[in-house]
């Protein structure tokens, strides 16, 4: 790990030196202070959390056909106003009060990172080739598949024909867009260039889908292995040993101490089961509420996860990639810093970054650099505080956070590959002494079983 850390730093190091020599005889380069910046923050967002309620609906189409679906809207008469729209002959509009109470509406049903990039690749795709963004919205509409995705298509295709923007659209649409997504379109139409935003958000929510892959493909597997060495321990203690138990009783023979032990165990667990398996329950979903709850459980958790050999690198690696991608995303777009921190803190999920990107937003409100808040913290590597630094020195912070994100997502794809290959062998050794110090207890008594027939 202290090589791969040296590579590292030899790495970004060089690169440091590469930006320096190319920045050297730049002297006309814009201050990113002085750079101009849409603000972005919650407190300028007029979005409301709209309360959408479903209802189920029975129309003709032009050609006689009888159609049934749902349709989730704020009222009756948005509904009315989509199928007249459609020139539908409407039979009826009841509202589904089961889905609406059971929160089914599309407010609470967030898009996934996958969902998003294909989402935004795809409407990128046709509005470049030169079909109205309504039409585009249209024909997405008819191609998806999904009955809940397609209804959030044709919601917002019914809003884009009442003339509201496509930010604002998204905007209606509860929860189920991200407020960054929402606030970069607001940019682009201000600006114009809808489909230079739509193509870097897909980017963006591709890396952020390829991350999260990897974070779950580097934590399958260990899972897997761990839950197949508990099963064949439970069966072995429950099962197997009680076999032998009785044997032994019968027997009368003397029984070491490890024996003894093994048995013990085993008995307590046959008898008393249901009581540590409601106990384990119990601790599970108390510690998940804690965590969910409590931002000192939270922090305490992910400080120890974080200083987790080996663990602690993916994570990290993780927090650093979502960080700087997001970073440049928004500078690349003229966010103001400050709200590019504050959008930063609400995306991450991890309370220790939440702490730094915290102390960023108050540094910067005293007039200091950004990058002040990140010199020395043990959760933000020497190279990357180096890189952010120089970046903001040079005003091309944007291309920094770029090249950080770009180097450590390889750095964590390689990581991952290694503790892929450590796994296997290690979990193996440890369920092979596992079991065969339970079998040896168990084999062990046979001997002097078998000594006293002879």
């Amino acid at each position: 790990m202290n090589d791969a850390q040296n590579n590292i730093n030899s790495n970004i190091n060089q690169q440091l030196n590469n930006i320096h020599t190319q920045n050297a005889n730049n002297t006309n380069q814009v201050p990113i202070s002085n750079q101009i910046r849409t603000d972005f923050s919650d407190r300028n967002n007029n979005a409301k959390n709209v309360k959408l309620t479903r209802y189920k609906y029975k129309v003709k189409d032009q050609t006689g056909k009888i159609i049934e679906s749902y349709f989730d809207a704020e009222n009756k008469i948005d509904v009315e106003s989509f199928l007249l729209n459609k020139s539908y002959e409407i039979i009826s509009i009841q509202e589904d009060k089961l889905s609406t109470s059971l929160g089914l509406t599309l407010s609470n049903k967030k898009m996934n990172a996958k969902e998003l990039n294909f989402f935004l690749t795809q409407l990128s795709t046709y509005v470049k080739s030169g079909i109205p963004l309504l039409d585009s919205m249209e024909i997405l509409s008819r191609q998806v598949k999904n009955k809940s995705t397609q209804m959030l298509y044709r919601k917002i295709v019914f809003e884009l024909s009442r003339g509201v923007t496509f930010s604002n659209c998204l905007e209606k649409q509860g929860k189920v867009f991200p407020k960054m997504l929402i606030n970069m379109l607001k940019t682009s139409e201000m600006t114009g260039d809808l489909t230079g935003v739509l193509d870097d958000m897909a980017a963006y929510y591709k890396r952020q889908d390829s991350n999260r892959k990897q974070i779950i493909n580097a934590m399958t597997y260990p899972s897997v292995l761990l839950i197949f060495a508990v099963a064949v321990l439970t069966f072995v203690i429950t099962y197997v040993v009680p076999q032998f138990t009785s044997m032994y009783e019968s027997a009368g023979s003397t029984l070491p101490k490890i024996t003894i032990t093994i048995i013990n165990i085993s008995s307590y667990i046959t008898k008393n089961w249901y009581i540590i398996l409601l106990t384990i329950i119990a601790i599970v979903v108390t510690f998940t509420f804690l965590y969910r709850s409590s931002k000192k459980v939270k922090y305490i958790t992910q400080y120890i996860i974080m200083h987790i050999p080996v663990v602690k690198e993916i994570i990290k690696y993780n927090q650093l990639v979502t960080f700087t991608s997001t970073f440049a995303t928004l500078i690349k777009h003229d966010v103001f810093i400050t709200d590019s921190m504050d959008i930063l803190s609400k995306i991450t999920d991890n309370e220790i970054y939440k702490e730094l990107i915290d102390s960023a937003i108050s540094n910067l409100g005293k007039g200091n650099g950004v990058s002040v808040a990140f010199k020395g913290k043990w959760a933000f590597p020497e190279t990357a505080y180096e890189m952010l630094y120089t970046g903001e020195k040079t005003g091309k912070l944007g291309e920094m956070m770029t090249h950080v994100s770009e180097f450590y997502q390889e750095e964590q794809t390689n990581i991952i590959a290694r503790l892929k290959s450590l796994v296997e062998p290690i979990m193996i050794v440890m369920l092979a002494v596992l079991v065969g110090v339970i079998l040896l207890a168990v084999v062990v008594p046979m001997f002097d079983i078998y000594s006293k027939i002879i």
